[in-house]
């Protein structure tokens, strides 16, 4: 059977690697340096999956990513919830007492601060967890520790100095499997999905009020509602929207004839099964 390809933003031993291997069995996965190298693997080659984190619930949507949704329009092909346990990783000669810097993803420093503010710890941002646990493992220094999985303790040889350091229990990143090509399944009643699109609205009054209105007539609910601004100006803003429901489905399909009617642009980015997560 052929391996499943995908690429992921990061080091081995990252969360995108811990959610690819509970998601897939057979994967032959590709590292990527940044977020829009990943994109451009799938977008250069249709072969290929990626899986994004796009929001956590205690720090927020990831930087980036919802600039480089409408710049190459990968289609979500689903999505998946991960509770994220972060780890404070050392050498292997190291005790917490000599940590004096520690050094992870920004998302992952902003998502540990009780204990960095208590132990006093100078933050040193990095690109991602998995690749500060492999620095912190080519270099010498003890006084450094990472935060990271402990996949990457396991995968580079690092001792765990203490375990689940997220300021937050219900700690939960959202991911998003994408790819080149369409995979939208067909609508069964018994199944609940999630259509996500972005838009922009025209610049007139009341256009995001005019956009939304058709929701609200035809009873789709909204779960997320993003704004970020169009590259290099503060005068429009571009839209991202997840809805419960299926492109087939008569509300949801009229609800998105009306936000056409009230936007400049409108890309849907997929339809796919909602996460059991959701239901919880």
């Amino acid at each position: 059977m052929s391996k499943i390809k995908i690429a992921i933003q990061g080091e081995l031993g990252a969360y995108s690697h811990i959610a690819v291997e509970k998601l897939y069995k057979n994967t032959d996965i590709k590292t990527c340096s940044t977020f829009e190298e990943t994109f451009k693997q799938a977008y250069n080659d249709s072969a290929y999956k990626i899986l994004i984190p796009i929001e956590n619930s205690l720090a927020g949507r990831v930087a980036d990513i919802h600039y480089l949704l409408p710049k190459y329009k990968l289609q979500i092909h689903g999505e998946y919830f991960l509770p994220v346990e972060h780890n404070l990783l050392g050498k292997s000669d190291a005790n917490i007492d000599d940590i004096k810097y520690v050094r992870s993803h920004a998302q992952a420093i902003s998502q540990c601060q009780k204990i960095i503010t208590e132990k006093n710890f100078k933050s040193i941002i990095s690109v991602d967890t998995a690749g500060s646990a492999k620095d912190l493992a080519e270099g010498k220094d003890k006084s450094i520790a990472a935060i990271a999985s402990d996949l990457s303790a396991k995968m580079y040889n690092l001792k765990i100095l203490k375990k689940n350091i997220e300021d937050d229990k219900g700690n939960v990143t959202r991911f998003l499997i994408m790819g080149k090509n369409i995979e939208q399944p067909d609508y069964e009643k018994n199944k609940k999905y999630i259509t996500s699109c972005i838009f922009r609205v025209k610049s007139e009054p009341s256009a995001l009020y005019k956009c939304l209105g058709g929701f609200a007539t035809n009873q789709v609910n909204l779960t997320k509602l993003e704004s970020f601004s169009v590259k290099n100006t503060f005068d429009q803003a571009n839209f991202y929207l997840d809805l419960e429901g299926h492109i087939e489905q008569s509300g949801v399909k009229k609800a998105l004839e009306e936000l056409g009617f009230h936007t400049e642009t409108l890309d849907i980015l997929g339809v796919y099964e909602s996460s059991a997560f959701r239901q919880k």
